[in-house]
């Protein structure tokens, strides 16, 4: 065994995914989805380099504020959709050992749509491989919640059913107990280590003696479409597991704001409704907060509200305290960007001011990202900066001081 070997994790992420597009820099959980795998490398005691391999250089800057190495972009040609694995690791490695002459030991792969990773995985893949000097490679498995011995291939021609496998020694696995049956496993994306040569000399990412390491099946989340996010967010947040978690990124308010973004429900109101018999809605709002926009327009900052929900309510406010506002928007993020092009704004000069789940996909968008005291869970891990004071209550006067006070007022 190599004293002191050199594990090399490599992520592949590349910018045009479909099922969920740029989903490897969306925010998961409250960080990039890149960055948990990330962190699983940065965090582990035997990793001693971190790279992305990505064809993006938006993911390759949110890769390196993370703490990764992206020391060149992935060619075109190495990222369509049909794009496997392995043209991927080749290139990686072939484009260390030419401009480098970097070799490693072991190459640990992290797939950033598995991000809900134990604690001390990576270091027991990496440790086991280590351990069998005729291994190959060690690969992440959960038990199969279905066994293939009960399933069946039909016959296209005859209709008839024969069965996907045999057991020696059973001769009708398909009607035998399950617990009789030979164990199966899953594999899954949360990781894999190789020994180089695999990949550059047998080129394939697996070799042919694998090893396996268990991973205990309440971690395993794949996420392929919106389903799977969701789920995987709810695993995070209610599942009550010891994971890895990327460490907090915050970033200052700007020493100049150009733009102020509120959301309305629970940030310029306390997020009480009150309704009458004839369906008109009533809200509770600051006017402290009212004065403190007023200061800030003086000063030179915009201000707009934007608001899903379409009501009188956030029209009669919005026009009461001179803001403008945008409502009835499902698709925040795109909204906002498409007004910050149109206004020719620096998105690092944006602020955005929200309080629930609903906000955090605008958060990557703009410089600083503030939610209010009284914030959903979700929103507060996303955040740059949590206010003292709740929505509707003082928060965005308290806001509107802290930008005032970056400009010198």
């Amino acid at each position: 065994m190599v004293k002191h070997p050199e594990v090399l994790a490599i992520i592949p992420a590349r910018g045009g995914s479909k099922g969920i597009p740029r989903k490897n820099i969306r925010s998961f959980a409250g960080a990039p989805l890149i960055a948990w795998s990330i962190a699983a490398a940065q965090q582990s005691n035997t990793v001693t380099r971190v790279i992305v391999s990505t064809d993006d250089e938006e993911i390759a800057a949110v890769a390196r504020q993370y703490g990764a190495e992206t020391p060149f972009l992935r060619p075109a040609e190495f990222a369509q959709d049909q794009t496997t694995d392995l043209p991927v690791f080749e290139h990686a490695l072939d484009w260390l050992a030419a401009h480098e002459q970097y070799q490693p030991n072991v190459v640990v792969q992290l797939r950033p749509t598995s991000p809900v990773r134990p604690v001390g995985l990576v270091d027991d893949a990496v440790q086991l491989l280590l351990s069998r000097a005729g291994a190959d490679s060690v690969r992440g498995v959960v038990p199969a919640g279905q066994n293939p011995h009960k399933m069946w291939k039909i016959d296209p021609v005859t209709g008839v059913m024969h069965p996907l496998l045999a057991v020696p020694g059973i001769d009708e696995p398909y009607n035998a107990p399950r617990q009789v049956l030979p164990p199966v496993y899953w594999q899954t994306g949360h990781v894999d280590a190789i020994r180089p040569r695999v990949i550059t000399e047998d080129h394939s990412m697996s070799g042919k003696v694998i090893l396996p390491v268990l991973v205990d099946p309440r971690y395993t989340v794949d996420i392929d479409n919106p389903a799977d996010w969701q789920r995987a967010e709810w695993v995070v947040f209610h599942g009550g597991l010891e994971m890895v978690r990327p460490a907090a990124v915050r970033r200052p308010l700007p020493e100049k704001t150009a733009l102020l973004v509120l959301d309305f429900d629970g940030v310029l109101t306390d997020n009480r409704v009150w309704t009458d018999l004839d369906g008109r809605e009533f809200v509770a709002s600051s006017k402290s907060d009212s004065m403190g926009l007023s200061l800030l327009q003086n000063a030179g900052v915009q201000a707009v509200v934007l608001s899903s929900e379409t009501n009188g309510v956030v029209a009669a406010r919005c026009q009461k305290i001179k803001v403008p506002y945008l409502q009835g928007i499902l698709d925040k993020p795109a909204v906002l960007k498409s007004m910050l092009a149109e206004r020719g704004l620096d998105p690092a000069q944006v602020v955005y001011l929200g309080n629930d789940v609903n906000d955090t996909p605008c958060f990557p968008l703009v410089g600083c990202a503030v939610v209010t005291a009284d914030a959903e869970p979700e929103a507060k891990l996303a955040a740059d900066l949590i206010l003292e004071h709740a929505g509707g209550q003082g928060a965005i006067r308290e806001l509107c001081r802290l930008i005032l006070a970056r400009l010198g007022q």
